[in-house]
């Protein structure tokens, strides 16, 4: 592969670095004191609208006795585009790829990229510039892969955070930025980067796609690459092919076969029960009113509020507001069907609202806002966390996903579960250096990990206990496959003694 094979087109050969905040939400660490703007190298390429590609060539799995007897030098040829625009490919193909995975995603569907591009919330302009691979069968141009793909001048909207890394980087003199990231913009949440479709020839498609990051890394001239918020088996599967591997940590609620909202509180210790019912009561107490509203449901007037509470939630931790107004609207209209918007009201005024998205396996939990002029007892875990719960009963998922951070999730039934990063670092100084720190990294976050769970746990502990062995076996199972050690067999006895 070339520089020349590859297309990219970014405005002025730059991205920027900042997303447009007041000085006084900056976080500095996000670009090391000093550093300049950084320029990316273009590769010469033609327009957009004439996107260059690399063909390459890896060996084809035999299927059968008979197939085994080819030719060693059989190859499958792939044809490798990177698109800068989400319309340089076709909405049917791409969500076909979405539709063949485990689970759908519905941050993964072409419709959702598509509206962080055309809404301006992820463009070269606020320092995200799309770089997604497109993966096809060169002989029949077959689409078999497609990678979400960013060139990156800052580190904001990642959710795994690496900004003492950029510092060490300028430390030693070096630039952090750019960077390609693998990822769904501002959105924390756990999918496949490595949309590919299923058959015989997904692994060989998938480590030619992992070889392909790593070159295009390489050849852009950029600091690293990283893919947040993979799954755990493609964490497991990079990890084997060496790329370099980190774990964080949500809170997600699981359904365990619930009918209805009191069957979860049963499971739940005697105070904790007790605890979330006077929260609950404690909305309608405040005259308050919940209702839960399909996306399609959703006014303009309504978007535009929303908008409003979403301004204010950012401007109260400080952040910065990634997401555009127009993000929102078209969110709305165009993935109506995903879009779960639980709604709060005091005397026919909508006070305080939190958005959702509708997967096939998990509601996912995204923003909130309330009034900025008043303060509702409880609210925030009512629209957030138990509205979800009970959409997810009603609609038989397994799941809950509410977000990034928040221990006092753990208390209304939201358990700590790993999330999944990996990383390519280019220079060998600087990737020796990372590695030490995930080393002291994996350990603590081992420790913290099973101390939530044991402790912090609101279930009886029958049911503590059997969801940590399980999440122990499903851990020591990814790890065994790829370059990270982690808790072993042993350990499940272990926890199981410790808990008693």
């Amino acid at each position: 592969m070339t520089s020349n094979c590859l297309h990219k087109s970014m405005k002025n050969g730059c991205v920027k670095p900042f997303p447009n905040t007041s000085s006084k939400t900056r976080p500095r660490s996000h670009r090391p004191f000093g550093a300049k703007r950084p320029t990316l190298r273009s590769a010469p390429s033609a327009s957009c609208s004439s996107v260059s590609g690399v063909t390459t060539q890896v060996a084809e799995p035999a299927t059968d006795a008979a197939e085994a007897q080819q030719p060693e030098d059989a190859t499958l040829q792939l044809h490798v585009q990177v698109i800068t625009n989400m319309e340089q490919v076709s909405q049917r193909e791409w969500d076909s790829l979405v539709s063949a995975q485990e689970e759908v995603n519905p941050f993964l569907k072409w419709s959702f990229l598509h509206i962080l591009e055309a809404s301006g919330s992820a463009v070269a302009e606020e320092g995200w510039g799309p770089q997604h691979l497109i993966v096809r069968n060169n002989a029949t141009n077959e689409l078999l892969g497609v990678c979400p793909l960013y060139l990156k001048g800052h580190s904001y909207g990642e959710y795994v955070f690496d900004s003492s890394w950029a510092n060490y980087s300028h430390m030693m003199g070096k630039r952090y930025y750019p960077k390609l990231q693998c990822c769904v913009p501002f959105t924390p949440v756990t999918g496949n980067r490595l949309l590919l479709a299923p058959g015989p020839l997904q692994p060989v498609v998938m480590k030619a796609v992992a070889q392909t990051l790593v070159t295009l890394a390489d050849e852009l001239q950029v600091s690293s690459l990283h893919m947040t918020f993979p799954t755990g088996a493609e964490w497991a599967t990079l990890g084997a092919l060496g790329f370099q591997q980190r774990r964080g940590i949500q809170y997600h609620w699981e359904n365990n076969g619930y009918t209805t909202f009191e069957d979860f509180l049963s499971d739940l210790k005697q105070s904790k029960r007790k605890s979330i019912r006077q929260e609950r009561k404690a909305i309608a107490k405040q005259g308050l009113t919940v209702k839960r509203l399909l996306g399609s449901e959703v006014s303009a007037e309504l978007w535009e509020t929303f908008y409003q509470f979403y301004l204010t939630t950012v401007d109260k931790k400080w952040g910065s507001a990634y997401l555009k107004r127009d993000f929102f609207h078209r969110l709305g209209s165009q993935m109506g069907d995903d879009v779960l918007l639980v709604v709060a009201e005091e005397g026919g005024e909508v006070v305080a609202a939190a958005l959702n998205l509708i997967g096939s396996h998990c509601i996912y939990g995204r923003n909130w806002g309330c009034r900025p002029d008043k303060e509702y007892k409880y609210l925030h875990f009512e629209l957030c966390y138990y509205q979800a719960i009970e959409e997810a009963i009603a609609r038989g998922l397994p799941r809950v996903e509410a977000g990034a951070q928040g221990e006092h999730k753990l208390q209304r039934g939201y358990l700590p579960n790993f999330t999944y990063s990996c990383h390519y670092i280019t220079d060998p100084g600087m990737r020796s250096a990372v590695t030490r720190f995930l080393e002291r990294e994996e350990h603590q976050l081992q420790y913290t990990w099973q101390a939530l769970t044991l402790q912090g746990s609101p279930f009886q502990k029958g049911r503590t206990v059997d969801y940590l062995v399980n999440k122990i076996r499903h851990n020591s199972s990814l790890s065994s496959l790829s370059s990270l050690s982690s808790t072993d067999e042993s350990d499940v006895s272990a926890t199981a003694s410790l808990s008693e």
